[in-house]
């Protein structure tokens, strides 16, 4: 069982590896930022400032817990021997981010013998950090995170994303035509950690996806969690790749 000092600890980490993460993405962008490689597709990109931006959050986690395990989507992967591994998407909404559109955000988590305990997403261009402890509910700076009321399905405002490999975008072109005629509307953001901090915050109802990655996912596991979403189960989203998290009816 984890104490509640090593949870203060581990959200302290977070908390300055998300921040610092932040502020160079914000702050750094250079004019010219151009693609720097793609990975599942032509169209799914990672700039200088995505492997930029990992490799600093891997210094500060190497620096203030050096025994821990870490995974980062741009290649960062040790098993660590603290029982504690770090998650890691350095910059989320990449295109958004590419394109100059303030929708991206930091997201790191940190699990303890596989369990998350700790996350937080820092949202530089909004002036928001999310973050959220293990039994100790989900925050928006100092202010506690609720979700809307239930709604009626045909009132709810609804989020969802879309894959770069082409076969999974034409199924989930197909899921969204058949949702739409059925909800008040649905909103595409391009950054599926901050639709999950939204709805955990009240701002959509709802949020699917499937095909989501463990670093998009593992520190908004914890948030949806706290804030007891119908839908949100951490564990399930890390087996399944896919993420619902709605207070809809």
């Amino acid at each position: 069982m984890i104490s509640e000092e090593l949870k203060a600890e581990l959200l302290d980490v977070g908390l300055e590896a998300a921040r610092r993460a932040g502020e160079l993405l914000r702050d750094g962008r250079p004019a010219d930022l151009a693609v720097a490689a793609t990975k599942s597709s032509p169209i799914d990109v990672v700039t200088e400032m995505d492997i930029a931006a990992e490799k600093l959050i891997c210094g500060i986690l190497a620096e203030r817990r050096p025994a821990d395990g870490l995974l980062g989507e741009e290649g960062a992967d040790s098993p660590g021997t603290s029982g504690v591994r770090w998650i890691v998407d350095p910059l989320d909404g990449t295109v958004n981010y590419l394109y100059g559109l303030p929708s991206w955000g930091v997201s790191i988590a940190a699990e303890y013998r596989g369990e998350t305990v700790a996350g937080v997403v820092a949202a530089p261009m909004r002036g928001e950090t999310y973050h959220a402890v293990l039994g100790g509910g989900a925050w928006l700076g100092t202010a506690r995170l609720a979700c809307r009321a239930p709604a009626p399905l045909d009132q709810a405002l609804i989020g969802t994303g879309f894959a770069y490999v082409q076969t999974r975008r034409v199924h989930q072109a197909e899921v969204a035509r058949r949702v739409i005629p059925l909800v008040r509307d649905i909103r595409r953001g391009g950054s599926a950690a901050l639709d999950l901090c939204d709805v955990a915050a009240g701002r959509l109802d709802g949020y699917y996806e499937r095909g989501l990655n463990p670093w998009v996912l593992a520190a908004v596991a914890v948030a949806a969690t706290a804030t007891a979403t119908p839908c949100s189960a951490a564990s399930r989203w890390r087996s399944s790749s896919s993420a619902c998290s709605t207070s809809a009816r």
